[in-house]
């Protein structure tokens, strides 16, 4: 009987001590494994996720592109989750993440990654087909041209004939001559007559 419980006592013992072993081991793999930082990086942007992390101290977490802030440092407790538009660049970009926990320097994280230069597409080749004749629009036919307008005709009354006719080229004794041959006919005229009763006369 003695024996038997002097080997149930070590028995009991040995799973003691090694349960206390594994919970000791789980312990202390707990903390390592709770924080978690994760980020990834792209030609334009970086993506950042930090989660697990203590909730009563205060973590920090900040982001460089060749030395210069691009995420100046912020603060968080438990989770961090943010994206960050990298500058336009024509070559690397050098990215450093540096992540500080409250709880312990053991779980703090300073990181760097590269960014890589986005590849441009090729400039688009022109077209090498002809492009159809442009349509010619079609011309208005031309406006009848109005007539010409014929001679204004005047509402002035026509002049009168002036009073002083233009000379024709006779002198101012022309009615006076004139005077003169009727005379002359009238007379020739008188004579005439005065035969002709004469001879009547004398038959």
């Amino acid at each position: 009987m003695t024996v038997n419980r002097g080997t149930g006592r070590r028995r009991g013992a040995l799973i003691g001590a090694a349960a206390v072993g594994l919970v000791g081991v789980g312990l202390t793999a707990v903390p390592a494994q709770a924080h978690t930082p994760v980020w990834q990086v792209t030609c334009t942007q970086v993506t950042v996720d930090l989660t697990r992390y203590s909730e009563q101290a205060v973590n920090t977490v900040t982001i460089t592109a060749d030395g210069k802030d691009l995420l100046p440092t912020e603060q968080f407790k438990g989770e961090f989750h943010k994206k960050v538009q990298l500058p336009d660049h024509e070559k690397q970009l050098t990215l450093r993440l540096v992540v500080k926990a409250g709880d312990g320097d053991q779980y703090s994280r300073d990181e760097t990654k590269t960014a890589p230069v986005c590849d441009t597409p090729p400039p688009t080749k022109p077209s090498t087909k002809p492009s159809p004749p442009a349509k010619p629009s079609p011309t208005p036919s031309a406006k009848p041209s109005k007539p010409a307008p014929g001679p204004a005709t005047s509402s002035a009354p026509a002049p009168q004939p002036s009073a002083n006719l233009a000379e024709t080229g006779s002198s101012g004794s022309t009615p006076l001559v004139a005077g003169m041959g009727g005379a002359v006919l009238l007379a020739g005229g008188g004579i005439v007559w005065a035969a002709r009763r004469r001879r009547t006369g004398e038959h």
